[in-house]
């Protein structure tokens, strides 16, 4: 088995005027497998996405740095959601990809939604991972939220740490380490334009329009989007499961990677045939 690292190539790309630093992993072995393309969380760089790239050697994984964030250069104005989505789709057309499925963690996640309702013909498997609807989100603790809106949480190393488990409903230790040795800081004017990216900004009018199959992924300790998101994704999409990660926090796709990533893959590797809508108000719990 090829190791992740060996698959792996980052470089630079330019989208019409902005600069993208891009990770591409490559499949294994030609499985026919469909790519995957990954949206990140608010502030999170490339780096963050590794354990994808190790854990699904079986298809192509296209990730990268959101404009500000990582190694991205930050870009002049403001952008939405709709303008990120179809940089995406310039990114992936870009690598030969057409039919993909689709993911995305946090924030990463209402990416992914955008996306999915501009180019839903191209999407045949979405998976959204500790999210939301945008503005319409039922909010999490003050006390995560206030210190996720922080951007020193990214620039120093020890503000994270100690405030790990508040941020995100994780225990510290070794895996809290090593996340914070992977952060690349943004820079300001990303982390703001990142922010400001989906005020005003909801799905809710748009879910019946995502008709394929789509697995909704929620930690039950997530201290920054509570579980009610993920049964008001689970309600509102047509075709949708709901998967709880015991004990996952909002990091889980990291924290308990050994338990989510199977989950993912089982859902990606499933026959096209299959009607999840019969299944889709039965929560299965891991």
């Amino acid at each position: 088995m090829a190791k992740a690292n060996e698959r792996l190539s980052i470089r630079f790309e330019t989208i019409g005027n902005q600069v993208l630093r891009v990770a591409h992993w490559r499949a294994e072995t030609d499985t026919g497998n469909r790519p995957l393309l990954f949206f990140n969380g608010i502030g999170a760089n490339l780096e963050l996405a590794l354990v994808l790239g190790e854990l699904l050697p079986d298809r192509d994984i296209l990730t990268f740095d959101v404009p500000g964030v990582g190694e991205s250069p930050a870009p002049l104005l403001p952008y939405r959601p709709w303008q990120l989505a179809r940089m995406a789709r310039k990114l992936v057309d870009r690598y030969g990809f057409y039919n993909i499925d689709v993911m995305g963690v946090s924030w990463g996640g209402v990416m992914a939604q955008q996306f999915a309702i501009q180019y839903r013909k191209r999407v045949k498997r979405l998976i959204l991972a500790a999210t939301t609807t945008g503005m319409t989100m039922v909010p999490g603790k003050m006390a995560s939220i206030s210190k996720m809106t922080n951007p020193r949480r990214y620039a120093d190393p020890a503000y994270m740490l100690k405030n790990f488990e508040t941020l995100y409903g994780e225990e510290g230790g070794d895996g809290a380490e090593g996340f914070v040795a992977a952060l690349k800081p943004p820079s300001p004017r990303g982390y703001l334009f990142q922010m400001l990216a989906f005020v005003g900004w909801t799905s809710l009018p748009f879910m019946r329009m995502l008709k394929m199959p789509t697995l909704v992924l929620a930690g039950d300790r997530d201290s920054i989007v509570p579980m009610a998101n993920a049964h008001i994704l689970n309600f509102a999409l047509p075709k949708s499961r709901l998967h709880v990660i015991k004990d996952g926090g909002h990091l889980f796709l990291i924290s308990k990677a050994d338990i989510t990533v199977p989950v993912i893959q089982d859902f990606l590797n499933e026959p096209y045939e299959v009607d999840l809508s019969d299944i889709r108000n039965g929560a299965q719990t891991a």
